[in-house]
This record gives C-alpha cells, structure tokens and sequence, in this order.
C-alpha cells in the first residue's frame, strides 16, 4: 500500500506538471467552459463529495475546477493525528481522472508542510499531527510517504486567471511585504527558498487584510478585474474584502463555491451572486 501512494503522489506530481493550460506557476484558462472556484478544504471531506456532484466534470467537459488548501484539518485517528493526507490523496485521484482540468493551487499549510515550519489550527501544530499519523499509517514506509506528499504539493501551481480577467489563488502579498514579492516568480520555475520566508511563494500564501491601494496595484500587475481568494477565515463562507475581492471557504458547513462562466466577464456584485452555499448540494 505504501508503494501504491507514493507511486499515486508521483503521477500526480507529472499531471500538474503536464497541464496543458499550465505555463511555469500559472494556469490560464480559456474563454470558453466554466470554472468551479472552491476555497479552503482542510480536510472536510463531505464538502469535497458535494464540490465533486455539483461540478460534475464527466458530463460537463468544457469544465474546470480549481481545489486548495486540502490538508490540515478534518477527521483524526485514536491519537490525534491529521488524518487529512488521505482526502489530498483522492484529490489527486480526481485531477488523475480529469487532469487538465482539476487545478489544486498552492496554500500556505502547503507551503509549511513542505518546509516543516510551525502552523497552528485550532489551537494544534498541524505539521507534527499529520506526520505522526502518517507514521503510524505506513510504518517504515512513512518517511518515503511524507515526502512523496510533499513533492506533490510542491508541484502545485501557484495560481489560476482566467481570459474574463478573474484571478484566483490562496492568497496574494500583505501590503507590509509587497516590496519584497517579485512577480517574475509566475513566470519561471519554482525554487525551494520561494516557499521561505521571506520567498515569494511564501509572500504569495501567507498574506492578509489587503489594502484597496494594494488590490488596484496588484490588479494591474496581474492585468486583472477580480481577485477571489481564500486563506481569511470565512464563518459565513464568504466575503467581499475589497471593491474588487472576494474570499470564499469551503471547510464547514456555511462553506461555499462560485460556479463561473469562462466566456463572459463579472464585476464582484455579479460573482457575488453566483455563489452557491455547499450544505444546499446533494
């Protein structure tokens, strides 16, 4: 069984690689299809279930979704352990299946699992949780596991925009750092140190409470319209952050998604009224 995840991990590492809308750390979608914007997962596995029914990609093949932030969080074993590897795992299934067009972007508790630095979630280190459940799931195997799951989330792409001029990723710069965020990193390879602090990558995941005068200057650097983001907690399942942000979560049960067509252009009132709550998805 070990084996047959890590090999898993290793064809999911090629189909993020290979993705044919996928250029260094971007993923330009066309103008045509939509796309299924989700938020935070942190292992909440039946939300992921109704994202799956609802996005429906088997009979809808102009369609894509993008996922993140799948770990950290949900069900635990007899210890305490995160078992939340074992959704990202069949998140790699899924983009398996449809790999041009399931798109999982990189998060911050991605960022630090690759690096083994300290985060906290509810009141836990989510880090040490998870590798001590993965440990105790594959026994000597379980160093090879952890770090075929952290090749993997490394692999990730860092963002998505689409031709409507809509941006999405985990997050984007804090304005006390932006001096230090080089933009160039979505244009060439990904490197270890991008994902340190204080690396770009890092910058990228990690920030908050952006200011309007940041999201303007960011929009025309992305030549973009609107971002949508996770990252924020969300207790309501989303929010509208700035004239032209919206942050959305789908790890409880308020959780939502924005279903969007990729042929036309919103404003953030539009895409506001797009979202659809995740306890109404069968």
């Amino acid at each position: 069984m070990p084996q047959t995840i890590i090999d898993l991990l290793n064809k999911g590492i090629e189909a993020n690689n290979a993705d044919k809308y996928r250029r260094d750390n971007l993923v330009y979608l066309p103008a045509e299809g939509d796309v299924i914007v989700t938020g935070d997962l942190h292992g909440h596995r039946r939300n992921f279930e109704r994202i799956v029914a609802f996005s429906d990609l088997a009979n809808n093949p102009d369609r894509h979704i993008v996922l993140q932030e799948i770990i950290h969080g949900g069900p635990e074993d007899s210890l305490g352990g995160c078992l939340s590897y074992r959704l990202l795992y069949d998140v790699v299934r899924y983009k398996l299946t449809f790999p041009d067009r399931v798109h999982v972007i990189m998060g911050n508790h991605d960022t630090a699992f690759i690096n083994n630095s300290e985060v906290m979630k509810d009141g836990r280190e989510m880090n040490r949780a998870m590798s001590l459940a993965i440990a105790r799931e594959f026994g000597t195997d379980g160093a090879e596991v952890e770090l075929a799951t952290k090749q993997f989330l490394f692999s990730q792409p860092l963002a998505v925009k689409t031709e409507s001029r809509i941006w999405i990723s985990h997050s984007l710069p804090g304005d006390r750092f932006i001096n230090k965020f080089d933009p160039q990193l979505l244009n060439r390879q990904l490197k270890v140190n991008d994902i340190v602090r204080p690396g770009s990558a890092y910058l990228l995941t990690w920030g908050r409470r952006h200011s309007q005068a940041l999201l303007d200057k960011l929009a025309g650097q992305f030549d973009i319209d609107v971002f949508i983001l996770g990252h924020q907690p969300q207790e309501k399942g989303w929010n509208q952050a700035g004239e032209n942000l919206i942050i959305i979560a789908s790890n409880h049960n308020h959780g939502c998604l924005i279903p969007i067509n990729l042929a036309q252009s919103y404003t953030v009132e539009q895409l506001i009224e797009l979202i659809v709550p995740l306890a109404s998805i069968s």
